[in-house]
Order: structure tokens, then sequence, then C-alpha cells
């Protein structure tokens, strides 16, 4: 018997190609844009169009063509963006808690972080916007352009797949200048552990890699952080800096549980804490 999914994607809804009157259709301005944007590798440039269209063009246009907005793709490409981050932070912090990636992925796919990603696109500028709305306001809206990026998003996996989809996040999003900002746990675990060293008249903190496993290209490190010969915490990530501040944030947690502090030390022998 055929797997249901193989009937339901033979179904026209789960073709690539725009239904007729989906959309205004690439100009020649927005073909280019486009073009440039993926390298020559765009394919279906009316489905691009769809994913720049407001929905103040369906509302004002008495053109038969055009009867959608964006809004369907928007629908799709959040799902999309949200699979391919959330896939990308469990990779990265292989030891991160289940709040913690939740936590930073708020914080990429959030409509400011989006629209800031639309922003370093220019996308504002080739948004297609009816005549009677107000231009400038809606090129700049943050909630217009977050929908824009994400409608994006659907239109390159419809047209291209979720890997061309990984390559476009990578580029635009995890390589931006932005982005270890927004996953760096700088809440910042290492500045606030330097910090309670030094209220509290400790050595700085140490930080030692304790192996480095896996092939070149995708090593995983694994990093202890002590405190006067002390083992505070351990952090395991693709990255040394990720994995130390991981470890960071477990000597901060056992701080917090009273494991570590100046109380200990005065009231606790050298031999029971182990200091000294």
């Amino acid at each position: 018997m055929e797997p249901l999914w193989h009937k339901l994607t033979a179904l026209p809804f789960f073709s690539s190609k725009p239904e007729k009157g989906e959309g205004p259709g690439a100009s020649p301005s927005l073909t280019a844009f486009i073009r440039s944007l993926f390298k020559g590798k765009a394919l279906n440039l009316e489905l691009y169009a769809t994913a720049l269209t407001h929905r103040s063009m369906v509302h004002d246009s008495t053109a038969p063509e055009i009867t959608r907005s964006n809004q369907r793709l928007e629908f799709l490409g959040d799902s999309v963006l949200g699979l391919i981050i959330s896939e990308y932070l469990y990779r990265r912090f292989p030891d991160g808690a289940e709040g913690e990636l939740s936590s930073y992925r708020a914080k990429i796919v959030n409509g400011k972080s989006l629209a800031g990603f639309a922003r370093s696109l220019d996308l504002g500028q080739h948004l297609i916007i009816g005549e009677s709305a107000d231009q400038q306001r809606i090129r700049t809206s943050t909630s217009t352009l977050a929908d824009a990026f994400e409608a994006l998003t659907g239109a390159i996996y419809l047209d291209r797949g979720l890997e061309a989809v990984r390559e476009f996040i990578e580029e635009h999003i995890i390589d931006s200048p932005a982005f270890d900002a927004m996953v760096s746990t700088e809440n910042n675990h290492k500045s606030r552990l330097i910090e309670h060293t030094q209220s509290n008249q400790l050595p700085p903190p140490v930080y030692t890699v304790l192996s480095e496993e896996g092939a070149e290209h995708e090593k995983t490190f694994t990093v202890e952080v002590s405190c006067d010969g002390r083992p505070l915490g351990r952090g395991t990530a693709l990255r040394k800096k990720d994995a130390e501040q991981l470890a960071a944030a477990e000597a901060m947690a056992a701080i917090e549980n009273t494991l570590f502090t100046p109380t200990d030390q005065e009231t606790s022998s050298p031999a029971e804490t182990g200091i000294g």
C-alpha cells in the first residue's frame, strides 16, 4: 500500500509552483534582486514575488491575477525557520538544557531579530505594497519585515528544499554579527563567575580543555572550570568558547546553591572544602 504521505505530496497543493492568480509576478527590478540574493539559483521567481507581497497589495489591486499576499508563505516559513534553528542549537549545544535552547531560539526568531535580518537584506525596499497604504511605514515596520523574512524562508523551502534553507539561514543569520550575542549565555556566565570570585577575594577561574573529540572540522570540546584548584563545572560544545560558557553556567549554578561561597570558607575547614 502506498504511504499516505506519498499520496498527499502528489496532490496539487504540494507543488512548489504558485497557483494561478497567487501573486503579482516578479518585475524586472525584483527579478534582479532575487537573482542577486540567491546568486542565480532561484528557480520560481513568482514564488519569491509572492513572498514579498504585502496584504495591502491584494486589498488595493483590481488585477485578477493578484489574489494572495505573503501570509501563507509566512506561515510555512515560520515553521521551517524554527526547525532549522532548533536543529542548529541542538547540535551546537549537546549539553544544553531544553529551557536554555528554547531561550536561545526565542532570541533568534522573535520579530525584532527577524526584522533586523530582513533589513540587512534590504527586503523592505523590495516589498510589493498597495498604492493606498503608508509605504514608508510598512517598509520599515518591524512586524512587516519579520513576516517578509519568514515568507522568504518558506519560498526558499518550496523552491529549492530544506538544504537550501539551511545554507540561507547559515549565511544570513548564523554568520551574522548579531548571532553570537543571541546564543552566548551572556547573561554572561563567565562574567558573572569572574565577578563572584573578585567580590569574594577568590583566585580567578581557570578553564581547562579536558578533551577534543571528532574530526578537525567538527570537534567537540569538553572544558572544566576551576577556582583555586577546585573543579566547579564542565561544559561540552562544538566551540571552545561555548563549552567555557556552559562550564561557567554549571559553576554558577553550584555557587547559587551555596556550594562554594565565603560562608563555606569561614565555617568549614580546608579539608572539608577542598581549598587550601
